[in-house]
């Protein structure tokens, strides 16, 4: 089987269909490191057998991101999570799992690992004839947000409430108890 070098490559856009391409792998991989492949994003050789682009191996796609405690982005490059970084759609307490061995860290951690792959990763993808694809940001919508916060404060509110009811209940089962005691 050929190396994916050896083939030109398409890149189809999840959220409308749009194909880029025929690119070279190299410049494809430059647009997973420049944040322009999103994890729902397909890509083909021959434009008409299309893959998820994280399960191409090559590409670096092992990193998924904790963008909220309910809410993760990826599996995404270490250059893409730099530019998030840059972007400031992340910080370096944000969490990120490698999605090879499922380790968890925090981005201050791997700090060295972003700034060597930065140094040594594909470089900014110079100007083709191909138009290339925007970058895929991961910034949630802020009213999806707002409803995600105000679903959890429903949920625990009705928790508390539920809680309250409870030690209501095992409140006056003590007081019947400790009453029917001093009766003996």
């Amino acid at each position: 089987m050929d190396a994916p070098a050896d083939r030109p490559w398409f890149l189809r856009k999840h959220e409308d269909g749009t194909i880029f391409g025929p690119v070279s792998f190299g410049q494809l991989a430059g647009w997973a490191t420049q944040a322009q492949v999103a994890p729902q994003d397909t890509i083909s050789s021959d434009g008409v057998n299309w893959i998820k682009a994280p399960m191409q191996p090559e590409l670096g796609m092992d990193w998924i991101v904790e963008v909220t405690s309910e809410r993760l982005y990826g599996p995404t490059t270490l250059g893409a999570i730099h530019e998030f970084l840059e972007l400031g759609e992340i910080s370096q307490e944000s969490t990120v799992i490698n999605a090879c061995d499922a380790s968890r860290q925090q981005i201050c951690d791997i700090m060295p690992l972003l700034t060597a792959h930065a140094s040594t990763g594909p470089a900014r993808t110079a100007a083709s004839d191909v138009e290339a694809p925007a970058a895929a940001g991961m910034a949630i919508a802020l009213s999806d947000r707002i409803r995600e916060l105000e679903d959890a404060l429903r949920e625990e509110r009705r928790a508390a409430a539920d809680a309250e009811a409870r030690y209501r209940d095992l409140e006056q089962r003590y007081l019947e108890l400790v009453g029917s005691r001093s009766t003996l």
